[in-house]
């Protein structure tokens, strides 16, 4: 039996307890992993309470991304033997001493890149990648990005920025100095968010990522010419309804790859602000679920 963390009912933080479940066999085109670390996002809680549908077979592991150690590799899977060290979207739940991973959305690890650094590249990274790629916008121009502080908009920022993009980010006045440090101009959210974005961007903006969706990215369309730059990861229907439209997932072991390559050279920092044992993953997610996180907390397995 394994440890491993999930929910036994949809609903609040109360569904969710420690499970044993078996060691996992990985089937076609799966890897079996020794976990060693694993990221925590707001999809997992929003799984959890049911938002995303109501068909997973309970009582289920929770965790999308994970990093570790491969055991034991599933029929057809090449490229990948037991010992390497990879990192990937988890087939059977990230919160867990062992799970399985897609090796068609899975990578190695490259020896520079720590496990928990890994570990956060999977969801959040991968969908700044293809969200900036989606806004279209290129070097000179300016990105606003609503929500800037998580961790899908840290790692965006950095990644226009790599690019020669301007960026713009609204978050809290407490995360200012966060902000900046991610090479972003910081505007305050809420009421006055477009006239706080024009006094920053005169001339409006060229592109806008929205991970927070509500008023505040209708707000903010007024300061954008072109609406079909606008990709959102979080309010596909506010998106459409100002004519831009949700992101586009592509995740890959290539892009993956790439973005390993990016934290090994230094020029993406996963901006880890919390690491947590498995044990306190109840924790880790409250924070998460609470919207108060910066950047990405990650859970340890020893």
């Amino acid at each position: 039996m394994a440890e491993a963390f999930g929910f036994v009912d949809y609903g609040g933080p109360e569904k969710q307890e420690f499970l044993d479940r078996p060691v996992l066999e990985p089937g076609p085109g799966q890897l079996g992993i020794a976990v060693r670390a694993a990221g925590v996002n707001p999809v997992d809680w929003k799984v959890r309470r049911g938002l995303l549908g109501r068909d997973r077979e309970l009582p289920a592991v929770m965790g999308q991304e994970a990093a570790g150690v491969v055991e034991r590799v599933g029929p057809g899977v090449t490229g990948f033997t037991p010992g390497d060290e990879v990192f990937g979207i988890a087939a059977a739940g990230a919160f867990a001493a062992q799970t399985l991973l897609l090796a068609r959305m899975s990578a190695l690890k490259p020896a520079k890149v720590g496990f928990d650094q890994a570990a956060t590249l999977p969801v959040a990274a991968a969908t700044a990648d293809d969200a900036v790629r989606d806004v279209g916008v290129g070097a000179g121009q300016t990105l606003l990005i609503l929500g800037v502080s998580g961790g899908v908009g840290s790692a965006a920022a950095q990644i226009a920025r790599s690019r020669g993009i301007r960026v713009i980010g609204t978050a809290s006045d407490a995360n200012r100095g966060y902000v900046e440090s991610l090479g972003a101009v910081q505007v305050r959210y809420g009421a006055g968010v477009a006239e706080r974005i024009r006094a920053v961007a005169p001339d409006g903006v060229d592109g806008i990522l929205d991970l927070v969706g509500g008023d505040d990215v209708r707000a903010a369309a007024t300061t954008l010419a072109d609406r079909s730059r606008l990709v959102a990861t979080s309010d596909p229907a506010a998106a459409a309804e100002l004519g831009g439209r949700f992101v586009t997932r592509s995740t890959t072991p290539d892009t993956l790859a790439a973005l390993a390559g990016l934290v090994a050279a230094g020029e993406l920092d996963p901006q880890i602000s919390a690491r947590y044992p498995l044990a306190r993953a109840a924790e880790a997610l409250a924070l998460v679920e609470s919207g108060h996180a910066r950047g990405k907390l990650v859970l340890e397995v020893a």
